[in-house]
């Protein structure tokens, strides 16, 4: 396709990702087939578990094995999750290069740069992957100079107070 959009949705705000699946949701009343593969979240995030009743025009992946967040691991636990991240990533740029879904949603692929998963020079080459879909949104917490020429939209969700957090 001609017109892909790229778009990162990042900062140190909450809703990132259900600003991502939102606008990803929206484009499935036009007719849009969606996969959102998710990372780093661990299995016992179910906040999207109501995905599935979108299926089959929304698929929704998580590679993680680990019950928990990457980020809560011991060092042992994030070299085998690790494995399970780049399977999701190799899956996620089959998807990018066949055309299967039209929109694609990476969350947390931002992430998965911040946590050395991968470098940036393999996360420009998934970005720049050739692919017959419409667009690509990407979600993490910080998006690096460097990959800013990547994204076609770029929305910052910045936090201003949140006192729920002690």
């Amino acid at each position: 396709m001609d017109n892909k959009i790229i778009h990162a949705f990042y900062g140190k705000g909450k809703g990132k990702t259900s600003a991502a699946i939102g606008q990803a949701v929206r484009d499935v009343k036009e007719g849009e087939r969606v996969t959102i593969i998710q990372f780093l979240k661990g299995k016992e995030s179910k906040e999207f578990g109501i995905l599935s009743k979108l299926e089959p025009e929304v698929q929704f992946f998580r590679f993680d094995r680990s019950e928990t967040a990457y980020r809560d691991l011991s060092i042992e636990e994030k070299e085998e999750e690790k494995q399970n991240i780049l399977n999701g990533v190799h899956f996620a740029r089959k998807v990018i290069e066949t055309g299967e879904s039209n929109i694609i949603v990476l969350d947390e692929l931002l992430g998965v740069l911040d946590m050395g998963v991968l470098d940036m020079e393999s996360i420009i080459e998934l970005l720049t992957t050739e692919g017959d879909y419409r667009k690509l949104y990407v979600t993490g917490n910080i998006l690096p100079e460097e990959l800013m020429e990547y994204f076609n939209v770029i929305s910052e969700i910045d936090l201003k107070k949140d006192e729920t957090v002690q």
